[in-house]
């Protein structure tokens, strides 16, 4: 028993190091046993797609989609490469005696080249002492060479063979773990390198032919059997670019752009090579904008090349590469070709390299650092493309100017907007093209974007969105040449009137406005800013008398409590709002309100949103249905309680007798008001509530010389005034008067003549007050 657990511990010990050791063709071997075990030991799952005889072992992905490359595979079960089945015994239990190289060629069944072997004279070689790794072309492989190319191999059997199946051949033994990707082996040909590439899906490749079975063990070596014969290779892509007759227009352009001998240097690279066909299909006013500038044509090319050699065999699914124009494209396959973002465009694949691979298309990708701004627009996008030139704005725009489009969904251009006037859709249209190039990472919170009109458009930044003005900015922003494109899910309303005008030319909420100015609220609806108003339509106050109305009114400090609760500092836009989860605002009144986005819309404590992002100038508007009121607020009356419940019906107000409501500062509070006349004055007054109460007045004479007057108010024991005069001229003068209100009343003066050198004067004396105006006693002056 002890020997029997030493051996197991053993076998575990030296399978932990030998799985650590492996390679990723090792592991994906491994998993296709681990599917097979019910099919009996060392069996292993292959993948073959139907309509062929490609076979693989597939990865999780494919296998459980039931298809490689979009087409279907059905599944094969077939002995693990070293095995053998035995009659009568499940799976396959056993192994075959080791042999030779040219022994094992029979053995994994590519006789073709163990037959081309024996008659190119390479037998003795590889039957003989040494240490090989030999990449065999399997039956098939000979079977796919072009004709002509074999017959030339076989009647010149003495060099041209043996040559061919010495570069299949390297003087050393290599498993696939020890074929790491990117690594050149070595040939017995000439000392030609044979370009090795190891895919994290298992496949591994030798000058992008498939190893399809691997790791057979010989005396003298490793066979590995390849799908296809390979051939040797010593041109880099520049090489191939210069001498492809196809490939005239892109050896020009690469050269124009400094790019062609990049494609010279050391590297592992894959080029989608465009065909002069390619280039003529864009045109030469397309192609001449593209050879004009340089930076232009290197950021095209760069999106034809990856950084990394992709071989044909190596895609069996859909994935995107980045190129070195930093953006991606998507490479597929569809059973027997490549496709290139979801286009069939190869024409011809796997053109090895010593410093890459190149596949040759049919079409230029363009990337979109390469376009106009408005070749950015997508096909989700067409209508606003299509109005746009339609209506003329993209003939307007200037060659060589940069513009950032915002453009709206198809989705957007709904029958109310095509039926309009073209005049006004135009104007519509003008909003959404801006004057410069803003790319998406240069938009800031409360930034102003100028259009093509001479509008200016709000810029909102959330945590999980960037609005401009009502429309939120969707995934999908482009950088081209010449602008910038972002989506948007909406057309774009922008304010043209305040809360107050839009509430007032609504006529839906006279009973809110009538409470707005009962409580000297009305100029925080005109005033400029940037608030968010959830407003009560006349119906939200429908159950309420008029006596009911009255009682409201009848406590100041409970109307601006109520009223302040539907409004808050800053712009919140619906789409602006984070999903699945409550967005807390603090209204100007000091409580949350809890707003969550719904069905297209919002709730606010619950209360449905009727209409929302109505644009103001000094804010936004959305209209509700029901009145709000801060939960952690009691009542403190019956009878208030009474006309609260017939308001509020989306929770239970809380009852604490004798409960009296707090005086709100209204520090967000401005009075402009111009008079009209000479001179022109304009006052502000602004009250600052708390001990002691301060308003501070400052009035502007505009004249010559233009008079700054601010009066200071301190409410207190004794009552202070103190006024400032600043009068602008030269010399400037800043004249200062404090009043002590008292018995006896007291002022002071200090007048300030700022000048070289500075004179400071005070007067100090008692006030009195006669039929002429006010005096100074004994020492004071009054000027």
């Amino acid at each position: 028993m002890k020997i029997l657990f030493v051996a197991a511990f053993a076998l575990f010990v030296f399978s932990t190091f030998d799985k650590a050791d492996s390679s990723s063709y090792d592991k994906i071997v491994f998993h296709s046993r681990v599917r097979a075990r019910k099919e009996g030991p060392n069996v292993c799952a292959l993948q073959q797609v139907m309509g062929t005889k490609k076979k693989y072992f597939s990865n999780c992905r494919n296998w459980y989609r039931g298809a490689i490359c979009g087409k279907k595979a059905t599944v094969l079960y077939e002995c693990c490469p070293g095995y053998m089945k035995m009659e009568g015994m499940a799976g396959c239990p056993a192994v075959a005696s080791i042999d030779n190289v040219y022994g094992t060629l029979g053995l994994v069944k590519a006789t073709s080249t163990q037959k081309y072997s024996d008659i190119s004279k390479l037998r003795p070689d590889i039957e003989g002492p040494g240490s090989f790794t030999f990449f065999a072309p399997s039956n098939d492989a000979w079977e796919l060479l072009d004709e002509t190319m074999r017959s030339g191999l076989v009647s010149n059997i003495n060099i041209e063979l043996y040559n061919a199946l010495h570069y299949h051949m390297a003087n050393k033994r290599l498993l696939t773990k020890d074929l790491k990707n990117g690594m050149t082996v070595t040939s017995m040909y000439n000392d030609l390198g044979l370009q090795i590439n190891h895919y994290p899906n298992g496949v591994v490749t030798v000058n992008c032919a498939r190893i399809i079975h691997g790791n057979e063990v010989a005396t003298n070596g490793i066979v590995h059997v390849l799908d296809r014969v390979v051939s040797a290779v010593g041109n880099t892509i520049k090489d191939i670019i210069e001498i492809d007759d196809d490939l005239t227009t892109l050896s020009d352009v690469a050269l124009t752009a400094g790019f062609l001998e990049k494609l010279g240097q050391p590297g592992h690279y894959t080029l989608f090579a465009p065909t002069n066909e390619a280039f003529e299909s864009l045109g030469s006013e397309v192609l001449e904008r593209l050879q004009g500038d340089k930076a232009v044509l290197t950021a095209l090319l760069n999106f034809h090349l990856l950084d990394s050699v992709q071989c044909s065999e190596a895609i069996m699914a859909g994935t995107s590469y980045e190129t070195l124009e930093g953006n991606t494209i998507d490479i597929g396959c569809d059973g027997e070709s490549l496709t290139v973002n979801g286009i069939k465009m190869v024409r011809k694949k796997d053109i090895v390299t010593t410093n890459g691979v190149i596949h040759l298309i049919d079409q230029v990708l363009m990337p979109d650092s390469a376009k106009q701004v408005m070749e950015l627009v997508g096909s989700s996008q067409s209508t606003f493309g299509d109005m746009v030139s339609e209506l003329g704005l993209s003939a307007a725009m200037r060659p060589g100017t940069e513009y950032t489009l915002l453009a709206p969904f198809n989705a957007a251009f709904n029958d109310e907007v095509m039926s309009m006037d073209q005049s006004l859709l135009k104007i519509i249209l003008e909003r959404h093209i801006l004057k410069g190039k803003i790319v998406l990472g240069e938009l800031f919170n409360g930034q102003l974007l100028e259009t093509i009109a001479g509008k200016f458009l709000r810029v909102f930044i959330y945590r999980t969105g960037v609005c401009i003005e009502n429309s939120c900015l969707v995934r999908g922003s482009k950088e081209g040449s010449n602008g910038a494109l972002h989506l948007t899910r909406t057309i774009l309303k922008p304010a043209e009137k305040s809360m107050f005008e839009i509430l007032t030319e609504n006529r839906g909420f006279k009973i809110f406005l009538s409470l707005m100015e009962a409580a000297g609220l009305t100029d925080l609806l005109k005033q400029e800013g940037d608030f968010t108003l959830f407003a009560p339509t006349d119906d939200a106050f429908s159950h309420l008398s008029e006596s009911d109305l009255s009682l409201l009114k009848s406590d100041m400090n409970a109307l601006r409590t109520i009223l302040l609760y539907h409004i808050n500092n800053g712009i919140f836009i619906g789409d602006g709002l984070e999903t699945g989860v409550t967005n807390l605002l603090k209204s100007l009144q000091g409580s949350n309100l809890r707003v969550m986005p719904a069905n297209n819309s919002m709730l606010v404590n619950s209360v449905d949103v009727l209409e929302s992002d109505i644009m103001a100038t000094n804010g936004v508007i959305h209209f509700i249905s029901q009145v709000l009121y801060p939960a952690d607020v009691p009542v403190g009356s019956q009878d208030f309680l009474m006309l609260l419940n017939k308001l509020i019906t989306y929770f239970k107000i809380k009852f604490i007798s004798g409960f009296r409501y707090q005086e709100i500062p209204l520090t967000f509070l401005k009075r402009n008001i111009i008079q009209e006349g000479q001179p022109a004055i304009i006052k502000v007054t602004r009250v600052i509530e708390g001990q002691p109460a301060i308003t501070k007045v400052t009035r502007v004479i505009e004249g010559q010389p233009a008079i700054t007057k601010v009066t200071r108010v301190i409410e207190g024991q004794p009552a202070i005034t103190k006024v400032t005069r600043v009068i602008e001229g030269q010399p400037a003068i800043t004249k200062v008067t404090r009043v002590i209100e008292g018995q006896p009343a007291i002022t002071k003066v200090t007048r300030v003549i700022e000048d070289q050198p500075a004179i400071t004067r005070i007067t100090r004396g008692r006030l009195s007050v006669t039929s002429d105006g006010i005096n100074f006693g004994p020492g004071g002056q009054l000027n």
